[in-house]
């Protein structure tokens, strides 16, 4: 029903806009009694054989929705209905901001990919915390963090702790979102010294609390191998408890959009079935390099059961979805998971 009837009708509104109305409609339509159970009926999978031990947390099965869709964590206990393992929220930073300017978000329908360059578009940290108040305890949640755009480079650290530690009693695992192409100030986010000490900062913190909580950094798929084997080499010194590969990519090549259509676009991060091969690449180097020496969750172009499983195969322990969701719609949850079960 989704692909045939709702897909075509989204597509012909901007995407930045039926995002909202979508929000909306879920938002509102669950609180139809029996609309909530009903999605459960559909989309929920129950089996133990799911399940997946990682960071010392229980998922109920290894599919997630990725940072970006449901931003301000508004959604999160509606979504849970699709049949989602676990749910990310943000990137959160600790002041609202209105992001780059519209438009914005685009698809590029003939590669079944998104471009965005949203940088960061959120209500703030107080509202995050405000509508985490709200968690039905449904599934496992986790919060990607990042820094305001205004926020000089000596102070950036002081934006993930402040987020880190406001966000802490709320959310079950973090993201250290370091590798989005939409923000200011994207290399020194990916210079390795300075990755020592954002990490070694937000650990120290984490010690502070009863209870610490997994840290992750997210990448990009546009890293090569000597870049990678930093990564692998940062992961070690550092004990981060995983990776997340990865995120957008700015690498515009072997597409099907035209180049008019691309200029026309502009920059920003592309996701989706293009980039899906490179992410991948990731996963497995990333994998076997390390002699799988920490949990990896892999996101990137996965629009099937097949998509979901190669990334496994390669060496990843989660997936998440947030462009394939877009275009396969909520039935893909169930898709993987069932891929999964005939493994």
């Amino acid at each position: 029903m989704y692909k045939l009837l709702l897909r075509p009708l989204f597509f012909l509104f901007d995407p930045e806009k039926i995002h909202h109305f979508t929000f909306s409609l879920i938002k509102i339509t669950s609180k139809i009694p029996g609309v909530s159970a009903l999605f459960r009926s559909l989309y929920v999978i129950e089996d133990k054989r799911l399940e997946r031990k990682l960071f010392g947390l229980t998922f109920k099965n290894p599919v997630g929705l990725a940072a970006g869709f449901d931003k301000n964590a508004v959604l999160y206990n509606e979504l849970a209905n699709f049949g989602f393992g676990f749910i990310e929220i943000g990137t959160v930073t600790p002041k609202g901001q209105e992001g780059n300017p519209k438009k914005r978000l685009f698809r590029l329908k003939d590669d079944q990919g998104i471009i965005n360059r949203m940088g960061f578009n959120n209500e703030g940290l107080d509202a995050a915390i405000s509508q985490l108040k709200n968690n039905q305890g449904k599934l496992i949640i986790g919060g990607n963090i990042g820094k305001n755009t205004t926020t000089k480079p000596e102070d950036y650290t002081k934006d993930y702790l402040e987020c880190f530690n406001a966000l802490h009693p709320y959310v079950d695992y973090f993201v250290l979102n370091v590798s989005c192409p939409n923000v200011g100030s994207h290399a020194k986010l990916n210079d390795k010294d300075y990755l020592l000490e954002l990490i070694g900062a937000v650990q120290t913190a984490n010690k502070n609390f009863d209870k610490q909580k997994p840290i992750v950094l997210k990448i990009a798929p546009d890293l090569n191998n000597i870049q990678l084997d930093e990564i692998i080499e940062l992961v070690n010194e550092t004990n981060l408890d995983g990776v997340i590969a990865s995120n957008t990519s700015t690498d515009r090549s072997g597409l099907k959009a035209s180049d008019e259509l691309l200029e026309s676009i502009g920059n920003g991060g592309l996701s989706g079935k293009p980039v899906k091969e490179k992410s991948t690449a990731v996963i497995k180097y990333l994998s076997e390099k390390s002699n799988k020496a920490f949990p990896i969750i892999g996101v990137g172009g996965v629009h099937s059961g097949t998509d979901a499983l190669e990334k496994l195969e390669a060496g990843a322990d989660l997936v998440q979805i947030y462009t394939g969701f877009i275009y396969e719609g909520p039935g893909l949850i169930k898709e993987i998971n069932k891929a999964v079960l005939k493994q």
